[in-house]
């Protein structure tokens, strides 16, 4: 059991909900090892500031009605620059005992990069659709087209001198990746396209977008299937495969490990 409570922050486009779980199963890794769970909340588009400052909000509230002094946090993709961003700069180091991020973009993606570079006027307006969707289905404050700048290699580059990692924190992350565009039907075409831009990745980022603090590698399944951006969260609910030895053969095998790594490490 872990010294303190886990809270999980979720990435771009997406909403912690009760009846569909952003995580799958991976939570239950924590609390059948007596942990407690809790989410970040956040707006699925919203700026890292305005992430930040709703985690911010929901650590205090999760501290007082717990009587915890700390919390680790497990983010995943642009959820670790809302955490970093309130840690940093909102005085959530002294709250925050460990971050652990999972293919989060802290070096930027040259792909957005390009992207960006393209005529505005059709980003602006997909992005400005995607706002009203995701005002409708809870966002308070959604800004498609801001998040998307802040993927930016050079957007990446500001953050980091302004957002330092704060010594109170421990800092992990890591990085899984596709092996094929098949292995996630979903994902198919951004990873070709981010294969073509960038090299080897998992759907959306490569190996050096996300490398970060203690940074623990490349994890691999131990089957043909890669393991994509969504698989990282357990999109699927299942395993990749049956088989064992090398590699991972189910994402909660990754999820362990970060949880020994923390106990390990006492928090």
């Amino acid at each position: 059991m872990l010294r303190y409570p886990v809270m999980f922050v979720h990435g771009l486009g997406f909403h912690d909900r009760k009846l569909i779980n952003y995580w799958g199963r991976i939570p239950k890794v924590f609390t059948d090892d007596g942990n407690q769970v809790f989410y970040g909340c956040q707006d699925g588009a919203g700026t890292v500031e305005d992430n930040a400052y709703g985690l911010k909000q929901r650590i205090e509230k999760i501290l007082a009605d717990t009587g915890a002094e700390k919390l680790n946090v497990i983010a995943h993709s642009k959820g670790g620059l809302d955490m970093r961003y309130a840690i940093s700069n909102l005085g959530m180091s002294r709250y925050v005992a460990s971050l652990t991020t999972i293919n989060t973009p802290h070096n930027g993606s040259k792909t957005i990069d390009k992207i960006l570079s393209m005529p505005q006027f059709p980003l602006r307006f997909a992005s400005g659709c995607a706002d009203v969707w995701l005002r409708v289905i809870g966002d308070k404050k959604p800004n498609t087209y801001k998040s998307l700048c802040s993927l930016a290699t050079e957007s990446a580059c500001q953050f980091d001198k302004n957002t330092p990692d704060m010594p109170e924190t421990y800092y992990q992350s890591y990085a899984c990746m596709m092996n094929k565009g098949s292995d996630d039907i979903f994902m198919l075409i951004s990873y070709e396209v981010v294969k073509r831009i960038e090299g080897e990745n998992d759907g959306l980022l490569t190996p050096a977008c996300v490398k970060h603090g203690d940074f623990k590698g490349i994890r691999r399944s131990n089957s043909h299937r890669g393991i994509s951006h969504l698989d990282q969260i357990d999109m699927r609910r299942r395993r990749f495969t049956k088989k064992s030895g090398n590699g991972v053969s189910d994402i909660l095998e990754i999820y362990s490990e970060i949880l020994h790594t923390l106990q390990d490490k006492g928090f």
